[in-house]
């Protein structure tokens, strides 16, 4: 299971009941992070979560990876930027590189209640949008939750499963942006496919990303 949403990015895993041939059950990204925070006090997450990110070789993606829009930019470019990337969100800087929000790609909807309410949503803001929106539906509206290079793993899952996310970002000393680390690298840190282990099982079946990690 964790191998597939890491290893072949899937982002949810249906569950099949072999005998009726129906969906029993759907496996999201959220509730693997929920599993894993179920898994503290057990001896090997103790012993795995207590190391710190730069312990274990995170985070992969490094700032110059980062996907991000400036908050005096259109909002609307960020909707674009997550489609061309193939992304499901990214992060709101200001000038001095500090991340200020984020976007995803479920808060299109308060681009179209903005855009009623305001001027036309093809010149708001980044930093607008996220004002409106906050407004409309709560101050941690597009909140943005980041953690340090020497915080433990266990933390992040932690705040990951307290917060509904499946991405969190690093910030340096100074709260400037400084990486990117998603639940598909946690688990990439977690479990290893030892080469040919399923010999030829998933080939044409799923295709492997050309930019997988595991």
């Amino acid at each position: 299971m964790l191998l597939l949403l890491s290893k072949y990015r899937m982002k949810s895993l249906p569950v099949v009941d072999i005998g009726e041939g129906t969906i029993s059950n759907i496996i999201t990204q959220a509730a693997v992070v929920h599993m894993l925070s179920e898994c503290v006090g057990l001896h090997w997450f103790e012993e795995w979560g207590t190391k710190t990110l730069s312990e274990i070789g995170l985070p992969i993606m490094r700032l110059s990876k980062i996907v991000k829009v400036r908050e005096d930019e259109p909002a609307l470019k960020a909707f674009r930027l997550m489609r061309r990337k193939g992304v499901g969100g990214i992060p709101v800087v200001d000038d001095s590189g500090r991340a200020v929000g984020s976007i995803m790609i479920k808060d299109v909807k308060h681009l179209l209640t903005a855009s009623e309410t305001n001027r036309d949503y093809r010149t708001l803001t980044a930093k607008e949008f996220i004002a409106n929106a906050r407004q409309s539906s709560g101050e941690r509206q597009m909140s943005i939750i980041t953690c340090k290079r020497g915080d433990s793993v266990k933390d992040i899952i932690l705040k990951l499963d307290a917060e509904k996310r499946q991405r969190i970002y690093v910030i340096n000393e100074e709260g400037n942006l400084d990486g990117l680390i998603t639940l598909r690298d946690i688990i990439a840190k977690l479990v290893y496919e030892p080469p040919g282990y399923f010999g030829d099982f998933f080939n044409g079946v799923i295709p492997l990303p050309s930019n997988s990690r595991v």
